[in-house]
């Protein structure tokens, strides 16, 4: 069985690519969001990473991450730009729709959105010629823009055919930002959402958020904020959205289990998204 809606990240896996890929497949999903270690990594190169990918029968989600792309000048601009065309050719390469970008975190940035949405653009049109979407995330770390209401306003304002948002939950939930304000969002330019939970109910710090994002993220109806994300994936369905939902969920311990494992959690998850919150049988 494979379930259509939903993917795994394999940031949530060890070990080597192919057993990764095996693992979900085996667990019955159909897509997978891949990240560029996932192919620079791979023993015998990124040719033989492609290879392997399409061999799994998985699809692709999306591929990541640009990260402190925006906002920056000069020789900092310009070798963003030579990062950014690499992560496009790889990108190209998998046959993925999306590329993820996250907001920039960096100190050299300029907090004028004006520059961040030209920067934008131009990324976007960078990623055009190869059928590629740019899905901009706003991390809640982010230096200038740390929420989805943030990165959509700039979006907008870059007005790319191929540039919209990805939404993560768990940067939602750690914003606090309400599900009300992605009223203003078109759907169609609603690229990704990531979807993950996690075990505290609220997150006082911004050294604990990025503690907790990259370490100890839970599987979709497996932390304290399900009824959170189940008003989170209702209202995303209410307002037309019909792409993908991927589970990016870092967590140490399923570094430390065998992959089985991992994937039957991602999969109760999947189940509980689908017939309890959705309502369609998966």
């Amino acid at each position: 069985m494979n379930i259509d809606d939903f993917g795994m990240d394999t940031i949530t896996l060890a070990g080597p690519l192919a057993p990764k890929l095996r693992a979900m497949r085996d667990a019955g999903f159909g897509q997978v969001m891949l990240k560029a270690s996932d192919l620079v990594s791979h023993p015998e190169g990124v040719d033989d990473a492609v290879r392997v990918v399409r061999a799994s029968g998985l699809r692709v989600t999306g591929f990541q991450v640009l990260r402190d792309f925006e906002g920056l000048s000069h020789h900092l601009h310009d070798y963003k730009v030579d990062i950014a065309r690499s992560m496009i050719e790889m990108c190209a390469a998998l046959g993925s729709p999306v590329l993820l970008a996250c907001s920039s975190t960096s100190r050299h940035a300029s907090d004028d959105e004006a520059v961040i949405a030209r920067d934008l653009r131009k990324l976007a049109m960078m990623a055009l010629p190869h059928g590629i979407k740019v899905a901009y995330e706003g991390l809640s770390w982010g230096r200038h823009i740390n929420d989805v209401v943030g990165a959509w306003r700039v979006v907008e304002a870059a007005d790319a055919p191929n540039l919209g948002i990805g939404v993560d939950s768990f940067h939602s939930f750690a914003t606090r930002t309400p599900t009300e304000a992605l009223a203003d969002v078109d759907p169609e330019k609603i690229y990704l959402v990531q979807l993950a939970d996690f075990m505290w109910q609220e997150i006082r710090t911004v050294e604990e958020r990025i503690e907790t994002a990259r370490h100890f993220r839970v599987f979709p109806g497996e932390g304290v904020h399900s009824e959170e994300l189940r008003r989170l994936v209702i209202e995303l369905d209410r307002m037309g959205y019909r792409g993908d939902y991927s589970f990016e969920v870092f967590n140490d311990d399923y570094q430390q289990i065998p992959l089985e494992t991992v994937c039957a959690r991602a999969h109760k998850g999947a189940v509980w998204l689908g017939e309890q919150v959705l309502r369609r049988s998966v």
